[in-house]
């Protein structure tokens, strides 16, 4: 696999053949690496050209010391966007990956042509809740919060349907760089989009947009997801029978619908 070396930063990604399809953009979410998105990869490759990539401090991209930012995530992609000589795509991202779109809808919607946020809300958790996962990772490794994460992740009824995709989940987490997991926390812990302005918010978004939540998503609600909805003007909704990783516990519903907006 390739990787992109960017300021303080090596992204790992992979990019189908050339092609003259559109590209479609999936960014991950905490504590996991690209290939959560393997279904849509197979699901839309005969319809777009796909570039999946691992944010930094996840999967096999480097893991720069210190804390990260929302803004520094978002422009990992956008140097890479440029690195790769694509212009405008269409882009997909989930939890940490859907505020990366949000910043992203908000400070460069020219880059894009629509924008797909899932299971996340206007600002995710506390900053009390953030710095006590930060400490617990810090003094007992990413294990000693993998199987609360797996339990947020997927509802019971699916864990107990398909033991070997939870466990693929949490092998996923488990090769997480504990820096990398603590330094991705802190910036989801500091993103804070519920603050209105009249330049950078984002009701300022006017890009094609569509917000997905999970019926049993304990972290992102779907009242968070509709909220959402109510400040992006002409927005799309759609809630699905999933908790907080919907693109794999509903796989083809989320598919499906998101492959009706992309196309529309």
């Amino acid at each position: 696999m390739p990787f992109v070396d960017l300021e303080r930063a090596r992204i790992h990604y992979h990019l189908t053949a050339p092609s003259e399809l559109p590209v479609l953009v999936f960014c991950n979410s905490l504590g996991t690496d690209f290939t959560m998105w393997d279904a849509q990869f197979a699901a839309f490759s005969s319809i777009f050209r796909i570039l999946r990539y691992d944010t930094r401090g996840q999967g096999q991209s480097s893991c720069p010391p210190g804390s990260y930012t929302m803004e520094q995530l978002a422009k990992d992609l956008l140097g890479l966007l440029e690195r790769l000589k694509l212009p405008r795509v269409y882009f997909c991202g989930l939890s940490m990956g859907g505020l990366t779109g949000m910043w992203l809808g908000m400070h460069a919607p020219e880059r894009f042509h629509k924008i797909v946020l899932s299971n996340k809300e206007l600002r995710i958790g506390t900053v009390e809740g953030w710095n006590s996962r930060i400490e617990a990772v810090a003094q007992n490794g990413v294990q000693s919060i993998a199987s609360s994460a797996v339990e947020r992740w997927f509802s019971a009824s699916f864990r107990d349907r398909f033991p070997r995709v939870a466990q693929g989940a949490r092998e996923m987490l488990l090769s997480t760089s504990a820096n990398g997991y603590m330094a991705c926390c802190a910036a989801i812990r500091d993103a804070d989009f519920s603050v209105e302005d009249q330049v950078h918010s984002i009701s300022s978004i006017r890009l094609p947009t569509m917000v997905i939540a999970g019926v049993h998503d304990p972290v992102t609600t779907p009242a968070d997801a509709r909220a959402i909805v109510g400040r992006i003007s002409g927005s799309h909704y759609a809630e699905l029978q999933a908790a907080h990783l919907s693109n794999i516990e509903a796989a083809s519903e989320f598919t499906m619908e998101v492959g009706r907006f992309l196309r529309a």
